[in-house]
């Protein structure tokens, strides 16, 4: 026997209730429970009870709207997805909807039970992930607080038992303080996880439930555009989640130096092949090298993390049809790369705080990103016993300058 899915219709006109109502009756399969909240008061009160698994929501609520609803609601705790109603395909308010936080956008009379069905069930899906995920970080949180009191609890047992013992107090201590660094760490993570996850999520869930929508030959243009809008959601994630598996690594210590040979030109070639893929519509990476031969001793994963980083920025600040230039040099003693673009540039208050975790300049906060990568970039950096060094200028760009020995030693 299936499970009853508890359905809350919040809408101020009786004839959408009993059409809605007709629609999910004709949705083989399942068994659904359709209530109705005629105003947004009882919507409210209804929501406030927690006892329905799905919110249908119409845009236009007499002096209030639906948005207006989400977001109370949402403010309140209601933890069940909202999906919105409207009458006419608008864009601008699908996008607002999302972005307040409901997880889908219906047009009423395009409605079908195909199309009701799976936006319901997609939304449960979606809503049961994210709550997934918020339990496994709360558990996270509690094992660090959880060793972080037992790691307290055993600086005050080894202070009463000998106080001779400072110099081991003292390498406790700074346990402990790493200890809390990294539940610091752990408590960004999650602050920005939960907002950088899910802007990529629900553009992943709208696109998706959009293909569907699409069955004509002649609409393959609008199928693809939601695929590349589904790779460029998921790339976008796999470089968030890249960059807090880097940090962990380096806060373990487990990034080493492994210097090889190998010749830089053509290295550097294949890194911006391989970014050819990334870069916006119209910029163009341009590659100079000075000095022969080419051939360096270095950690070739270690610079090419440093290098992929680094135009990966120079693209992502600067706007389409702009070009990166890269430049490469080596001599007798050292081995030289630098990436200049001409992209928003950094602010000089801002200057001081580049290499810090998390760091965000005021100019670069509607761009996407975690404030890591020139964190990762600088330890990179000091991992191979470099040297990393930058100029910049508003508006005009910014160049960065990484410095090595051609063959360091070990």
């Amino acid at each position: 026997m299936t499970e009853t899915i508890r359905v809350l219709l919040v809408d101020d006109d009786e004839d959408d209730f009993i059409i809605t109502r007709d629609i999910i009756s004709d949705i083989p399969a399942r068994t659904y429970l359709l209530e109705w909240a005629s105003s947004f008061g009882a919507a409210l009160d209804k929501i406030a009870l927690k006892q329905h698994d799905v919110y249908l929501v119409d845009y236009r609520l007499g002096a209030h709207d639906g948005l207006e609803l989400i977001t109370q609601a949402l403010a309140s705790g209601a933890e069940a997805p909202f999906i919105l109603l409207t009458g006419q395909s608008d864009r601008e308010t699908d996008e607002r909807a999302m972005r307040l936080g409901a997880s889908d956008f219906l047009i009423k009379g395009r409605l079908t039970p195909f199309d009701l069905e799976r936006s319901i069930r997609y939304s449960i899906e979606h809503a049961n992930n994210l709550l997934e995920i918020q339990q496994l970080n709360a558990g996270l949180e509690q094992r660090v607080a959880d060793r972080t009191q037992e790691l307290a609890q055993a600086i005050t047992q080894l202070e009463e038992t000998n106080r001779s013992l400072f110099e081991a107090q003292q390498e406790i201590k700074k346990a402990l303080q790493k200890e809390k660094d990294l539940n610091e760490l752990k408590s960004r993570f999650v602050t920005i996880a939960s907002h950088e996850f899910r802007t990529p999520l629900s553009t992943v869930l709208s696109s998706a439930s959009l293909i569907g929508k699409y069955k004509l030959t002649e609409e393959d243009d609008k199928r693809q555009k939601h695929v590349n809008r589904i790779k460029s959601a998921v790339h976008n994630l796999t470089g968030i989640l890249n960059d807090f598996l880097s940090l962990s690594r380096i806060e373990e210590g487990k990034i080493y130096n492994v210097p090889t040979a190998f010749d830089l030109v053509p290295f550097i070639e294949e890194i911006i092949d391989e970014m050819q893929g990334y870069i916006k519509v119209g910029q163009q990476i341009h590659y100079r090298h000075e000095g022969q031969p080419s051939i360096v001793t270095l950690d070739k994963q270690l610079l090419k993390n440093i290098v992929l980083n680094l135009l990966s920025n120079a693209s992502k600040y600067s706007a389409e049809g702009k070009e990166i230039m890269i430049t490469t040099q080596v001599d007798a003693q050292q081995a030289m790369v630098q990436v200049q673009d001409q992209g928003i540039g950094i602010p000089d208050a801002d200057q001081a705080h580049l290499f810090t975790p998390f760091f965000r300049a005021h100019n670069a906060v509607n761009y996407e990103g975690t404030g890591l990568g020139l964190n990762i970039v600088k330890r990179y950096v000091d991992i191979m016993n470099g040297t990393l060094t930058y100029t910049s200028q508003q508006n005009e760009g910014t160049t960065f300058t990484v410095q090595f020995h051609k063959t360091p030693s070990l």
